[in-house]
């Protein structure tokens, strides 16, 4: 099973509601912090709403 890391490497700060949800719904609570997720179409989903603000590798 693929797995990808997800990186916050920006604030949320100034970020709309809906991105602070989806950015606390993937586990990334602080800056430069990194979560290790599956790679599936619901997770994709969620990163591609908030690709400004983190980067993705995979794992």
């Amino acid at each position: 099973m693929a797995t990808i890391k997800i990186k916050q490497v920006k604030s949320k700060i100034n970020a709309p509601k809906v991105q602070k949800r989806t950015l606390e719904a993937l586990g990334l609570r602080k800056m430069n912090q990194v979560v290790v997720k599956e790679d599936n179409p619901a997770i994709l989903g969620m990163v591609n709403k908030v690709r400004h603000l983190v980067e993705v590798e995979n794992a």
